[in-house]
């Protein structure tokens, strides 16, 4: 029984990382989880990977920039113009070992001894990258999923949903995705916060937790989440980053210069 830092779409930002691995650090984190795309839109892929593969993680999955960047003979579908370079752009700057250790995760896992399973986009068909926005996203996930606790990412947007026990009734966990910037148009970005939400006994629970490296909810801390097995909790955490040096390396990688503009914007 331990605590799990629970890691998504870190996508090659390792001025993110780092934060949060600082942060885990002071949390007592005892292991590491990895749910999937280390790589793609920012600019340290390779160190990204290192320090990610030197995490010795007890369970890790694939993401879809992982699947394109590790199989250059895969057709890079469904990406804007600006993913898809930057995607043809980490090819070129991880080496053969690399490339196979990123692709060579699975699509699906179990956290061995924690009844959680872990996916980077849904269980229904991971490997089609679809994505759980809302109830009914998460009702399909559901009927897949045969223990306590699931983790996915890919959307780069924190949501959260459980079930009741004898209930097809799917509940929405307001709070985990709740954007203070919808309320407040002050609210201060540069402060950190956490969310503890407690794990039920008989329930299930669907955490998608967000994104390091790239979120999208207009928020642009770094997301990630702990979940204590003890204290039986799940944790969501966002952490400010130095945003502006990520975006200089991405500008000086001569990376579209979108992919540096939406990191301030959280988009």
């Amino acid at each position: 029984m331990a605590k799990y830092a629970i890691l998504s779409d870190i996508h090659a930002n390792y001025d993110a990382l780092k934060v949060v691995l600082e942060k885990c650090r002071e949390l007592e984190v005892d292991h590491y989880v990895s749910l999937g795309d280390i790589v793609g839109y920012n600019a340290d892929p390779q160190l990204c990977v290192r320090t990610v593969y030197e995490l010795n993680c007890v369970a890790r999955v694939r993401g879809n920039h992982d699947e394109y960047t590790a199989n250059g003979d895969i057709e890079i579908s469904g990406f804007n113009p600006h993913a898809k370079r930057a995607v043809e752009w980490t090819r070129a700057h991880l080496d053969e070992n690399e490339r196979a250790w990123i692709g060579s995760a699975p699509f699906r896992a179990t956290l061995q001894g924690c009844n959680t399973t872990l996916v980077h986009a849904t269980l229904d068909s991971p490997e089609n990258w679809g994505y759980i926005f809302d109830a009914h996203h998460a009702a399909d996930n559901f009927n897949y999923q045969f223990t306590s606790l699931c983790f996915c990412g890919h959307s780069h947007v924190p949501v959260a949903f459980c079930k009741k026990p004898i209930s097809s009734h799917i509940d929405e966990i307001e709070e985990w995705n709740y954007n203070p910037e919808l309320e407040d148009d002050n609210f201060d970005y540069t402060l950190a916060d956490e969310l503890p939400v407690e794990i039920k006994i008989g329930y299930k629970y669907l955490f998608n937790i967000g994104s390091i490296g790239q979120p999208r909810n207009r928020d642009p801390r770094a997301s990630f989440a702990v979940l204590d097995t003890v204290a039986r909790y799940v944790t969501r955490y966002r952490l400010p980053y130095d945003i502006a040096r990520q975006q200089q390396k991405i500008i000086d990688a001569g990376l579209p210069e979108r992919l540096a503009t939406r990191l301030a914007m959280g988009s």
